[in-house]
């Protein structure tokens, strides 16, 4: 295996990024978002103790796994989780949105999935002699996309339009998708026959991916312990904890949280070491880089980061926001070459050597 950690290179700071054109200035400029109030905070705190207490009882463990689904909730989002089988992705998923009183819907992809059953349909019905409408399971505020490199291409592509600008065109339609809406999508990594790969413009629209560990023994034994006392049987369902505004009220303030322009800058300049990694991580190393990160990625972290930033009860984004999220936001952006697979470089060692590489505001 190739040796990463061999002669580190020391920081450098990223040259600044290009200085953007002047634009007119607008007839009337919008007034900025105001900070949130400390009554607007403590609202949100009380609400996320409320989902995260709701969440605990019934799922065990996985804290980081719950955050990271708060976290896309919170931000507008979408999430992907990958894991061997039985590491309770699909329980996580139905568990939250059973904590808010909001409609909830489960597609089991399968090769022969059409995009027709995730998006709708128009049926003719004879005893009007006209077509009507009727929407698919996407039209939901929570959607659990169960396996979904099971789909094939076309059925993944039909889910573009939904995660990019929350709509679905049905016989030239537009049906607009309900708010909130969050695509929590699955995957095993392990078993690749009949299953599709994900393209790289599916990947980048979800805003993060968890890879899901293994319970520790104390947390599988309590998972037998549940299963004894019936906590989680299929047919036991979470108590909706909160509402659909009170989800709202959590992203209206986590969009006013405040991120300071070195933190921006931060943003930015990883993601332009992402591209250009050659000058600050060796070429040893940028050689297992096949493509950088998009602007989406600086898009994830500043909208995540603020969610993030809010479940830690704060007002303000810290760059140790950015360094919590790097794997979440890139491991799924940075695309590494063959050889790198061939060594047994993960992306998310070259993720850390980038983060290495820029100097922390």
């Amino acid at each position: 295996m190739h040796d990463l950690n061999a002669a580190s290179p020391q920081p450098v700071a990223p040259p600044p990024p290009p200085a953007p054109a002047q634009a007119p200035a607008p007839a009337a400029a919008a007034p900025a978002n105001t900070a949130p109030t400390a009554a607007e905070m403590a609202r949100a705190t009380e609400v996320l103790r409320i989902i995260s207490a709701s969440y605990s009882a019934k799922m065990v463990g996985q804290d980081r796994l719950r955050t990271s689904l708060l976290v896309s909730l919170i931000a507008g989002g979408h999430i992907l989780l990958e894991s061997v089988p039985g590491l309770a992705k699909t329980t996580a998923a139905s568990t939250l949105a059973d904590t808010v009183k909001a409609q909830f819907k489960r597609i089991q992809c399968t090769p022969d999935l059409l995009p027709s059953d995730i998006t709708g349909n128009q049926i003719y019905d004879a005893a009007t002699g006209s077509f009507r409408t009727v929407l698919g399971p996407v039209h939901a505020n929570f959607v659990l996309l169960d396996e979904i490199n099971r789909s094939s291409a076309k059925t993944q592509s039909a889910m573009l339009e939904a995660m990019q600008e929350h709509q679905t065109t049905i016989g030239g339609e537009i049906h607009h998708l309900p708010k909130p809406f969050l695509v929590i999508a699955t995957q095993n990594p392990i078993e690749q026959e009949g299953t599709y790969e994900l393209p790289e413009a599916q990947m980048d629209r979800f805003l993060l991916k968890e890879i899901v560990e293994y319970p520790s023994p104390a947390e599988e034994l309590e998972v037998l312990s549940r299963i004894d006392s019936g906590v989680l049987d299929p047919d036991r369902h979470v108590a909706s904890a909160v509402s659909l505004d009170d989800v709202h009220l959590l992203q209206d303030v986590a969009s006013r949280i405040y991120v300071d322009p070195a933190i921006r800058n931060y943003i930015v300049s990883i993601a332009y070491v992402t591209r250009n990694p050659a000058p600050y991580i060796g070429e040893e190393r940028a050689r297992f880089i096949k493509y950088g990160a998009s602007p989406r990625a600086s898009i994830a972290f500043l909208q995540a980061s603020r969610a993030l930033a809010l479940l830690k009860g704060r007002s303000h984004v810290l760059p140790e926001d950015i360094r919590e999220l790097r794997h979440l936001v890139l491991r799924h952006r940075v695309l590494l070459t063959f050889e790198a697979d061939a060594e047994g470089v993960r992306s998310e060692e070259i993720i850390d050597q980038i983060f290495a590489s820029v100097p922390t505001p």
